[in-house]
Parts: structure tokens; sequence; C-alpha cells
């Protein structure tokens, strides 16, 4: 199955988030395809930002409020009256949550009731995917990929919360959006470490990279043996789409949760990644281990299993690691060479040529492979 942009134009979309990394990617996507975004998210937290660069309050009715305002936010929800949802607004960051645990569970849960909650009133709304994390699993550090059956968990406050609003989102779809009462269909969706253009994050890989290369010192990396399932961007973004596409025409038999990762050899070492990243950037870049500076847990493997996501809706990783790393460098190298006016045409452009990936895998299935 392929993003299908027939369905997404004229589609009235609610994203939360939208001037984060993540939820900026999804935005180009959208407004590409036709669809009409109204976004309700925190200014962006870093300069420059993904936001800026692709001028994406031109493109959108951007709307600056705090998932933990519930009052504000089911206004802005009401007024848009929008057919489909998209809860991408978090605190992101593990080691962030470490020195304020209180505030990434109120954001990361108590946000999530506010959204849902909203959306309750709202009789628009045909769908919703609420984003959480691969992080939201008990992580026993074994070698196999995570299902979605599996127990959730979390050692540090952020994938406490996120296991906490999977808990919260099972229980809103199961005692309201099941209901004949309801028009929406409620699904949550779990990725990996995503890496694409336009991250500029604090504790971060690629953003830390990016930002030694070009001062022309070496990255300095502080778990390089941990191993981590990266992917682009648009890997899991495209999961997102077909999902709200499936629980727009078919309803509650495709809510629930869903693991979106990469390819089984993309789940590689933060070395492995960090060696790619230098290469692809060139001019001499590298790195060195860094002896942590704290003793906070960092997990040493996690990886996931998408056989569901592969089986129902068709969806499966197109990038290897090395050219999604080449993709993310390309788009970092534009941007900090100041050639594209606006990082869109470099981002919209990426995404096309992604979408005929999709297209041509689907032929490739359709012939019997």
């Amino acid at each position: 199955m392929t993003v299908d942009r027939t369905f997404w134009r004229g589609k009235s979309v609610f994203l939360t988030g939208h001037t984060g990394f993540k939820g900026g990617w999804l935005t180009i996507w959208l407004t590409d395809m036709g669809a009409s975004v109204c976004g309700y998210a925190l200014p962006p937290d870093t300069e420059p930002s993904y936001f800026a660069l692709c001028g994406l309050e031109r493109k959108v009715r951007s709307m600056v409020g705090d998932i933990r305002d519930s009052a504000a936010l089911t206004r802005s929800i009401a007024a848009a009256r929008p057919d489909i949802v998209f809860h991408l607004a978090a605190q992101p960051l593990v080691r962030r949550s470490y020195g304020q645990p209180a505030e990434t569970f109120e954001t990361n849960v108590l946000g999530t009731v506010n959204l849902l909650e909203a959306v309750r009133s709202t009789d628009s709304v045909r769908a919703v995917v609420v984003v959480t994390s691969d992080k939201c699993y008990e992580n026993a550090e074994w070698p196999w990929g995570y299902r979605e059956t599996d127990p959730l968990g979390g050692h540090d406050p952020y994938s406490a919360s996120k296991a906490c609003a999977e808990i919260v989102c099972a229980a809103y779809q199961r005692s309201f959006f099941e209901t004949t009462k309801s028009n929406a269909s409620l699904a949550t969706v779990r990725a990996g470490n995503v890496i694409g253009g336009g991250d500029w994050s604090e504790d971060r890989i690629v953003p830390d990279a990016i930002k030694a290369f070009t001062r022309g010192i070496p990255l300095l990396v502080r778990n390089p043996s941990s191993v981590r399932p990266w992917q682009h961007v648009l890997e899991p973004l495209a999961g997102y789409l077909l999902l709200a596409q499936r629980l727009c025409r078919e309803g509650p038999s495709y809510a629930g949760t869903w693991n979106f990762g990469p390819h089984e050899e993309n789940a590689v070492a933060v070395s492995r990644l960090a060696d790619a990243v230098a290469r692809h950037w060139g001019n001499s870049a590298g790195w060195r281990a860094e002896k942590p500076v704290s003793a906070l847990h960092e997990a040493n493997c996690l990886r996931l299993d998408c056989g569901k996501a592969r089986a129902l809706l068709g969806w499966r990783p197109r990038l290897p690691l090395d050219q999604s790393v080449e993709m993310t460098v390309r788009w970092y190298r534009a941007a900090t060479a100041r050639k594209v006016a606006n990082m869109d045409e470099i981002s919209c452009a990426q995404i096309h040529s992604y979408e005929q990936r999709l297209e041509f895998r689907a032929s490739e299935l359709a012939e019997g492979e």
C-alpha cells in the first residue's frame, strides 16, 4: 500500500508539535499533498529550526499553545474541525527527563489526556494517531525485536511517560472511541531513532555531529557500543499516513498499537552511525569516544518487530542506513551552505524521491514478489 495523495487532498488535519523536527517533516508532506493543516505547538526550541528554515508559518494555520492547557487545546481543535489528528507534541528527550521529570510526565501523559478529551467533544474527527516511542517497552536488552503485545515499562521518566501515554490511549479507545457514539478511531505508533535533515535537538547523535563538523572539530560520542534502530524520518511518517488512511476508511479494526521500525540491519552501534555521518560529511570529519559525564541510565540495545505493519498495512522500511545518512547529510549541507532560500524545496524533493520508492515497491508486490 502507498501513501494516497488523492486521499489527503483537501483533508483537514490538526497536528500538535508541528514546530518540532518530526512534526515539521509531517507538516511539509501533508501540505505538499494538498491537506489543510492546523498546527498547535510551542515555538521552536532550537535555533536554527526546521520550522523556520522551511517557512512553515506560511504554509499552515499555526497556533502557539501548550498541550498542558486543556481549555486552549479544546478551543483550537473545535475551531479547526479536523478530519484527522496527529499528536506529536511532547517532551522528547531522555536526558532532559531526568532533570525535568514532573514536566515530562505532565506534558507526555496529561497532554495526551487533554488531546483525547478535546477529540471526544469534536465530532468531525475520524482518526487520531498518537506518536509515542519505541522506549515505551520494558527493555530487557534482548537482541530480538519487541512486538506490540510485549510489556510496557520505562527505566527513565521519558520512557515511563510514553508507556503511561500508551495505557491512557488504550483506555480511551476501549472506553470511548469504540462506542457507537464516537466517530473517531484511535491508534498509537512507536518508531525507532529517527534521523533526517533539520533536527538540532540537544543530546542527539546526528545534530551533535553536524554542530561539531561545521566547526571543524571531532564529534564526541558518549556510548559508542550502544545499539539503536536507526531510520530516516520519512520511514515512520509514511507508516503514520498509511495508518490514518486505514483508520478513516475502515475504522476501529485498525485501532491499537503499531511499530514502525527500520530494517533489522539498520539496528547498529552508535559508532557505526557516527562513522557513516563522518564519511558522508567529508573534510576529514571524525569522532572520538567521550567518557559519560554522569551515571544516567541509557539503553544498550533496543529493536522493534514490525511484522504487524507489514502484514496488515503493507508497510515496510525502504531505506538502508547508508542512504538514510546520505539524505540527511545532503539536507544539512544545503542548509549550512545557505544555497537554498527555503529548505522546503529540498524536503519536498526528498519526499517525492521517497514516494517513488513506495510506488516501486508496491508494483513489485503486485507482481507477486
